[in-house]
């Protein structure tokens, strides 16, 4: 039988280092190699960054290589470093603290859809089989003393290669991270650490903040006393539904044939979210708080837009075909779609976004209460786009049938990613009509917004989730869709032909906060006019608020 030597630490800690840096992350010396000038002068600054990352992993391995920690430590960091790279390599992710709170709070569907043989491969190849060799290897630990004492000598030979390789190569070096802040969360397992911590941070921070009332004041103007009839509001939030897709917009792909029919539809061409994960656009579109000030802490113990609504004296519901309202319906009647198992619209494993519109016309046809109807849709979430929708709804072909994105040719992930627009065409066509036939007894209106945009392959990207500040204009850029019954136009002073003529002025999910309460005639010292879409196309209702 083969007897293994028992290595020193500091040869266990220097491979694994090497085995980090080269094993798990090929993505980013892919990256490198696209960013650097070619020929010797790029190679050299590649080898110095890379010796660089190595010391540095020694480094800090080197000062938690103690017996009872260092094999468990590194087994995780394999084992996560290998889904990490998986996702890297496939999709072209970044690794940060939003993507650790998308992982953290993503639901079974979800991961089911982004699970393949594939995935399996990378974590038996790149995480389970260094594991194993690494449990079966002995170390010799020393003494406590000589121990610490190898970790000092070792530990400061790392900061002066360090230290040495970096002020030879300062220039470059100092540009290239400089000009490509992506680097560092495309550095793994560093990228994992760091995310966790702040994922963690935040979670704490958000514990220990005491839940906060807003918008107290709240209550509706008195125009609502001349009402007729009873209003509902339906707000559709979108799922990564990107605008330059869309066929009411200028997409030269006809997505919308129902809605470009519809009259007095309006549509607005520039619109940004405020975040490019759902995790961060429902609770900052619904917060109150501007994209550059939004603090998911805050949003978590804070009151927001529903809150208020209910307080003036609003019914608010919301139904969800997602992964849940990540906080904002927390205190208004939540229904799960999803969980009806409905034999028409859930046949395949999970839910087709029509399951939303179910019971729709009951819920007109009994309204005892001006309402508000959140329908939160599945809508364009990928992968697996094919999944998205029914099969006698797809209308471009080929489309690709796997989660691998990356295997799939552009037109196939383009078709697949265009069905499902489509088909998101056809259930808002629906919800029109079955709110238009409804006009002559309840103000009816549809306000569609989707949470945040999806990358089909732009830049090596994939889906969504990249960090905001070097995120493509792809995963930004949203559709936002109003409508509005004559009864409602009335009753709410909606004027569409002023509102009209705002098609191409600059949006964002900031103004769904303000507009909402603007549009609903709901004041509190929270409304803010200049970021209320409706306030200049009724000056004198906004004058008196």
């Amino acid at each position: 039988m083969l007897t293994l030597k028992p290595l020193r630490t500091e040869w266990v800690t220097l491979l694994a280092s090497l085995y980090l840096l080269l094993g798990l992350n090929v993505f980013l010396w892919e990256h490198l190699e696209q960013l650097v000038a070619p020929g010797l002068p790029g190679l050299w600054l590649v080898l110095a960054f890379a010796v660089i990352m190595l010391f540095a992993f020694n480094l800090v391995l080197t000062l938690v290589a103690f017996r009872y920690v260092l094999k468990p430590l590194l087994i995780v960091l394999f084992m996560s470093g290998a889904s990490a790279a998986y996702f890297m390599n496939q999709y072209g992710v970044l690794i940060d603290a939003g993507m650790f709170r998308n992982i953290a709070e993503t639901n079974l569907a979800e991961v089911r859809d982004l699970l393949s043989l594939k995935f399996a491969g990378y974590l038996l190849l790149l995480g389970v089989l260094p594991s194993v060799l690494l449990w079966r290897a002995p170390i010799a630990y020393r003494s406590w003393h000589r121990e610490i004492l190898g970790k000092l000598v070792v530990g400061g030979a790392c900061v002066v290669a360090v230290g040495s390789v970096a002020l030879v190569n300062y220039q470059g070096l100092s540009s290239l991270f400089r000009n490509h802040h992506e680097l560092r969360l495309m550095l793994t397992p560093s990228n994992i650490v760091g995310a966790s911590f702040s994922y963690v941070s935040e979670r704490v921070g958000t514990a220990a903040r005491p839940f906060q009332s807003y918008g107290e004041d709240a209550k509706r103007d008195v125009a609502w006393q001349k009402h007729q009839r009873k209003s509902l509001t339906v707000l559709v939030v979108g799922e990564s539904a990107r605008a330059d897709h869309f066929g009411v917009l200028g997409y030269t792909r006809d997505t919308t044939p129902n809605l470009a029919k519809e009259q007095g539809l309006l549509s607005f061409t520039d619109v940004h979210s405020c975040g490019t994960e759902t995790a961060v656009s429902v609770p900052c579109m619904f917060s109150g708080m501007p994209r550059k000030d939004y603090d998911p802490r805050v949003a978590k113990n804070r009151e927001g837009l529903l809150d208020i609504l209910q307080r003036a004296g609003l019914a608010v519901q919301w139904r969800d075909n997602q992964s849940g309202c990540k906080g904002t319906c927390d205190r208004v009647q939540f229904i799960d779609v999803g969980k009806l198992k409905d034999a028409q619209w859930c046949a395949s494993g999970e839910c087709h976004d029509e399951i939303l519109l179910q019971g729709l016309d009951a819920l007109i046809d009994h309204l005892d209460q001006d309402t508000v109807l959140v329908l939160h849709q599945m809508g364009s979430h990928g992968p697996e786009y094919y999944k998205r929708y029914p099969a006698g709804s797809e209308r471009f072909t080929p489309v690709c049938r796997s989660n691998a994105l990356n295997q799939c040719s552009e037109e196939q992930i383009i078709n697949g990613y265009d069905n499902t627009l489509a088909y998101t065409d056809q259930v808002l066509a629906g919800l029109i009509d079955t709110l238009r036939s409804k006009q002559a007894e309840v103000d009816t209106a549809l306000i569609y917004l989707s949470d945040h945009g999806e990358s089909l392959g732009e830049y090596n990207l994939f889906l969504h989730g990249t960090p905001y500040a070097i995120a493509p204009e792809q995963q930004k850029h949203v559709p936002l869709l109003l409508w509005f019954s004559d009864s409602y136009k009335a009753d709410f002073a909606v004027d569409t032909d002023c509102l009209g003529k705002l098609r191409d002025a600059p949006l964002s999910q900031d103004n769904l906060f303000h507009s909402m309460l603007g549009l609903l005639q709901v004041h509190s010292a929270v409304y803010q006019p200049s970021l209320d879409l409706f306030a200049s196309c009724r000056p004198w209702l906004a004058a008196q608020r």
